[in-house]
């Protein structure tokens, strides 16, 4: 019975507003689709207060902040986060993937794997980050976090 609880803490639909979404390269999108796959397939994500999910989940921006609309049985709430702590963050992870996406085209495999080391580096700080900014709304795995921070970005992303 425990373990029905844990499994029922998990995400089961996934939306992002379109009306805070931008224009993104093919990359972006590729990457965009593969943060929901991914997370759909695999979570915990235990909004403080509910019973059990599953959850479906919608982000989107407000005036510069993140919106997670949350619903699940017996619950429904909004989460409103300042992006401001995660702006240098984003500012640098879109640097990085940026180079990243240019040497897949046309640099050496060791450089390839020093831009994904910095790229793999920077999406855990900032999904630390991210649980931190969580904690008493939502709690979720580091994993869970990962994939949100992709989503965050992708919300973020203004060409």
């Amino acid at each position: 019975m425990a373990d029905d609880a844990i499994k029922n803490h998990r995400l089961q639909s996934v939306e992002l507003d379109e009306e805070s979404l931008a224009a993104v390269s093919r990359d972006q999108e590729q990457e965009r689709q593969i943060a929901i796959f991914d997370l759909l397939e695999e979570n915990h994500f235990h909004p403080d207060g509910a019973e059990g999910g599953p959850y479906d989940l919608r982000m989107g921006l407000l005036e510069n902040r993140l919106v997670l609309d949350v619903r699940g049985p017996g619950y429904e709430r909004r989460h409103i986060l300042s992006l401001s702590p995660f702006r240098t963050l984003i500012k640098d992870y879109f640097l990085i993937c940026d180079s990243y996406y240019q040497a897949i085209r046309h640099s050496t495999p060791q450089q390839i794997e020093a831009l994904d080391m910095g790229r793999r580096g920077l999406h855990n700080e900032a999904s630390e980050l991210l649980q931190t900014r969580l904690t008493g709304k939502i709690e979720t795995d580091l994993d869970t976090a990962r994939r949100l921070f992709t989503l965050i970005c992708a919300l973020h992303w203004r060409g």
